[in-house]
């Protein structure tokens, strides 16, 4: 004779608790709006891009000063070097949009709420086994990302900088490559190969 156990239902003060992740909303719709600007940036900077390519000195002079370069004297015409620093840049707000994407999507799955995209053709293959440990180790992995190419743009522009400025970057750069193993290790230490991860 089976008996069926049921359990039993929260209380108010469990339910209320546990209803207040969806404070989190608002919070992934603010990173929502902050991608908006990334694309608008990306996009303005293209343009300029684009226009310094054809001749125009007004956008030449507007993306040579965003590149960071310092000179008494703005060259005429692009140069390698500005074309580098402004591909970069591009590079890098498309590494933050991607980290913005990973933020959203993953923690809003992790934190809030199931999405139920098994079905959808474009769901990412990382958000099928995703959860807190592996969005941290993500994270950490796209972050280094993005500081290598803020240093690779410094040490290309490496004549704009101090000495002083190029250790701080380097050091940084390095501290956040030992934080993310140290985060690796722990994830591998508490969820040794081959044990399943819970999605939630």
């Amino acid at each position: 004779m089976s008996t069926n156990h049921k359990s039993p239902n929260p209380g108010f003060l469990a339910s209320f608790i546990f209803a207040s992740r969806w404070l989190q909303l608002p919070l992934y719709l603010g990173l929502i709006l902050a991608q908006v600007v990334y694309v608008y940036h990306f996009w303005v900077e293209l343009v300029h891009l684009m226009e310094a390519a054809l001749g125009n000195q007004e956008a030449l002079k507007l993306i040579f000063e965003a590149s960071g370069q310092h000179s008494d004297t703005i060259p005429n015409h692009l140069t390698e070097t500005t074309i580098m620093l402004v591909v970069l840049g591009l590079i890098d707000v498309v590494m933050i949009s991607n980290l913005l994407i990973m933020v959203i999507v993953g923690g809003y799955e992790t934190f809030v709420s199931r999405m139920n995209l098994d079905e959808h053709p474009d769901q990412p293959e990382w958000l099928d086994h995703v959860n807190a440990s592996v969005l941290k180790v993500k994270l950490g992995t796209a972050i280094i990302g993005i500081s290598s190419i803020h240093l690779l743009k410094t040490f290309i522009n490496a004549e704009s900088y101090s000495d002083k400025a190029l250790i701080a970057q380097t050091v940084i750069h390095i501290a956040f490559l030992l934080s993310a193993l140290a985060i690796a290790l722990t994830d591998r230490i508490l969820h040794p190969a081959g044990e399943s991860h819970d999605k939630h």
